[in-house]
This record gives structure tokens, C-alpha cells and sequence, in this order.
């Protein structure tokens, strides 16, 4: 497939007044820039947001990316839209952002949202009388977790949280409190720490959501090399009767069938 310019649209009449690009309300302008972003980079960050040029067209507030060549798993996310309201198999970040577009439509009938591009055969739509959605089978169970990560942003004046950036490359924020935050003594920023969290975990996907801090957990991220060989010393010791330790344990677990 050729490079395709892609059009987002925010379509938005509810603050008495038609957003477009020369008056829309700041917030709204922000969020919807936001959710342009992560749309098109998706989880699997196939379109540079950082590198990429747009324009800010007319017809309600439009956002008018530069052609895209190589970005197949967006295409097909777009292609997906169209042919059904089911989210399944959507890239995850994208499947977010369309089910918070349709949860803010539902709540406003003068909110709509719009995606364009040459190779659609028509453009994609949320709004109040669409149904986007995951399928049941998509869930997301509570669930507390010890992750590790580089610690690349701590804080805030208002929302406070950290962002931690994980073994994967992904960044995941986690909200916290002032005290917490207050009481630690450790300057943990651009340092790997460990921290224990509660969090939405998809069962399907493995991916958390909406985490909180609930602590920092101290670890050594080095081998004690003493205590490791007082531990191999211990060993050695309990199992000097065992002739064949592999054939003691296997005779423990019943033997080989």
C-alpha cells in the first residue's frame, strides 16, 4: 500500500459552539491531541509521534498527519473499524483510545470523533449511536504485582505519580500519594527501583492499567558472593548421603512414566 495521509477529527459542539482549529477549548484540544497521538503509535510504536508532521485542518478540529509509508498494523486496525464494533485483535492502545471516545460520546450526543484516509471506504465514526467495544472474554482482574523499571519522572503538583519505564521498553505511570513520596529518603530518579502496585491486569493481553503505588521495595540488584557460598556449603552438607541426587528427587515424584 502507498503512503496515506490519516485525518482525525474531533467533532465537538459541547460547549455551545463548534470546535475548530481558530477556537476550541484547551482542554479538549489537549486531550484530543493526546489520544491522536497514542492512536497512531499504537502499542507496537509503528509511527514516529515525535518526528511526525501535521496539519490542523477545518471541518470541525482535524488533525491531518503527513503521508505514513510503512505503518500495516494501523491500517488494519482502521480497516477493522469499519467492519465491525467489536475491539478485539485492535492494537491495545488504540482499543483505549476508541473506548474512551465512545464512553465520551455516549455521555455527550454533541461529541464525535472521525477517521479518514484514501484507502477507507468510508470514514470510521464513534459517536452516540455507535456500539465499539471489547468482547467479554477481554478482562481485567485487580491484582497487586512487584514490577521493576527506571524511574524517569517522580511527582507532580497536582496528580502525583511516577513514571517507570519497563525491561520492555514501555512506560507505565503509576499513580501515588504526596505522603509516600514525602517519607522516602531515597532519590530514586533515572535509577531502577522496584516497587509493589496494585493494578488492572488483562488477563488476555498481560497488560496493567490504572496502577497505584503501594510501596518501594528494597532489593540488591548484585549476587552476595559469601552468602552464596555459605548457601552452596549448607547444600552440600544436607544432600553428602545422597548418591544420586536426580535420581532421588525423581524417585520422590513417583519415577519416570
Amino acid at each position: 500500500m502507498e503512503a496515506q495521509r490519516i485525518t482525525l477529527a474531533l467533532v465537538d459542539s459541547s460547549a455551545g459552539y463548534e470546535a475548530r482549529p481558530d477556537r476550541v477549548r484547551l482542554g479538549d484540544l489537549a486531550r484530543f491531541a493526546d489520544d491522536v497521538q497514542t492512536f497512531l503509535r499504537g502499542n507496537g510504536r509503528e509511527v514516529d509521534t515525535q518526528q511526525l508532521e501535521v496539519a490542523i485542518r477545518d471541518g470541525s478540529l482535524a488533525i491531518e498527519t503527513a503521508p505514513l509509508p510503512a505503518a500495516p498494523k494501523l491500517f488494519q486496525d482502521l480497516q477493522a473499524l469499519l467492519t465491525g464494533e467489536l475491539l478485539d485483535g485492535l492494537d491495545a492502545r488504540r482499543k483505549e483510545v476508541v473506548e474512551r471516545w465512545q464512553k465520551a460520546a455516549r455521555k455527550s450526543r454533541a461529541l464525535a470523533y472521525r477517521i479518514s484516509a484514501p484507502f477507507l471506504s468510508q470514514p470510521v465514526v464513534v459517536s452516540a449511536q455507535t456500539d465499539y467495544r471489547a468482547d467479554d472474554a477481554d478482562q481485567w482482574v485487580q491484582v497487586e504485582r512487584y514490577i521493576r523499571g527506571e524511574i524517569q519522572d517522580l511527582g507532580g503538583a497536582n496528580k502525583v505519580n511516577a513514571h517507570v519505564r519497563l525491561p520492555d521498553g514501555s512506560t507505565l505511570t503509576v499513580s501515588t500519594e504526596k505522603d509516600l513520596l514525602r517519607d522516602d529518603k531515597v532519590n530514586r530518579l533515572y535509577k531502577t527501583a522496584m516497587l509493589r502496585v496494585k493494578a488492572e491486569y488483562n488477563v488476555l493481553t498481560r497488560e496493567l492499567r490504572n496502577a497505584r503505588l503501594l510501596a518501594f521495595v528494597e532489593y540488591a540488584s548484585t549476587v552476595d558472593e559469601e552468602q552464596l557460598a555459605r548457601l552452596a556449603q549448607r547444600g552440600a552438607a544436607a544432600w553428602k548421603d545422597v548418591a544420586d541426587p536426580v535420581a532421588w528427587v525423581d524417585e520422590l515424584r513417583g519415577g519416570e512414566s
